[in-house]
């Protein structure tokens, strides 16, 4: 049975946020969303959410001014799945924003069909960590540049769904085509990167905090949309309903950590609060060496 998790109030038990700029993706709906309708009413300087289209984003916007009136709110159109989408996002905030001290990578994909990014990555693998990643190789000068008098710290939202991984975990040679492993193997893989990327970003930028943690069961639109195929629409029907949490419930981990004291970099952690104590395999601590090598030589030569 696993351990049992904090109790966690975000009305009362997020620290006040006076000065801190805050970044979400995904922030448009489901636990970006509500991140950001949380987070606003403890008096950030600013907070920044992505979406993939400006129309939904400004939405968000709104409804965050309308209950946190003195809070500055901005949104940002940005395509995960588009390198020179990550790029115009990144141009534009860093034209924008003095500082950065909470950099939430939240958003991602599930059961997606078969399909590549526009630059030629199996979508799951692509968006979920890829895109992620050049966004935060993008944004390390300015985490760095906050980082001296600051609590810095970068949050990855991975999924307890990376244990499902095969036994060899990363499947390097199926990063660029679409053809194999089903939906919901993609996935697991992506998540997986999430994780162990974490914890090679924690080691190579030790100026800051960086954690992967899992939300939960959480009722967001990954488990509603049009199904991509069998397994989904199983999980859809006979999983989801006896499982899921509501957003504002699943929300509380990612909350938890921008405020939380005591955390270890690089660690990985599940509802609410709860830090996985079990020592990874030999071989994933190699994987996770491999996957930075991987990502650092695919993003070597974009820049803005």
């Amino acid at each position: 049975m696993p351990p049992k998790g904090i109790t966690f109030n975000p009305s009362t038990d997020i620290p006040s946020l006076a000065g801190k700029t805050i970044l979400i993706t995904g922030g448009n709906s489901g636990l970006g969303r509500q991140s950001a309708l949380e987070l606003a009413k403890h008096n950030p300087s600013e907070i920044w959410i992505t979406a993939r289209n400006t129309e939904k984003a400004e939405a968000t916007v709104a409804e965050i001014k309308a209950q946190s009136p003195n809070t500055k709110v901005k949104g940002l159109a940005m395509d995960l799945g588009s390198f020179e989408s990550i790029k115009a996002a990144s141009k534009k905030f860093l034209a924008e924003a003095s500082r950065l001290d909470v950099l939430m990578l939240n958003a991602g994909v599930f059961g997606h069909p078969p399909a590549l990014t526009e630059d030629g990555y199996e979508v799951h693998l692509g968006t979920n960590h890829l895109g992620h990643a050049l966004l935060f190789k993008l944004l390390s000068p300015l985490l760095l540049k906050s980082a001296p008098n600051a609590d810095v710290r970068v949050l990855i939202l991975s999924s307890i769904g990376w244990r499902m991984s095969p036994n060899q975990g990363l499947e390097f040679d199926t990063f660029k085509k679409i053809e194999g492993a089903s939906p919901i193997m993609r996935y697991v893989q992506s998540k997986l990167a999430n994780m162990l990327y974490a914890e090679q970003v924690a080691k190579h930028f030790p100026q800051f905090t960086t954690i992967s943690l899992h939300p939960g069961e959480v009722g967001t639109a990954l488990f509603s949309r049009e199904p991509g195929d069998e397994q989904i629409r199983y999980l859809q029907k006979e999983v989801v309903p006896t499982r899921i949490v509501p957003v504002d419930e699943g929300v509380k981990n990612q909350l938890w950590a921008v405020g939380a004291s005591g955390l270890v970099s690089g660690a990985y952690y599940e509802p609410v609060g709860v830090l996985y104590q079990e020592k990874l395999q030999s071989e994933h601590v190699e994987m996770a060496e491999k996957l930075w090598e991987w990502t650092e030589k695919e993003l070597e030569e974009q820049s803005i």
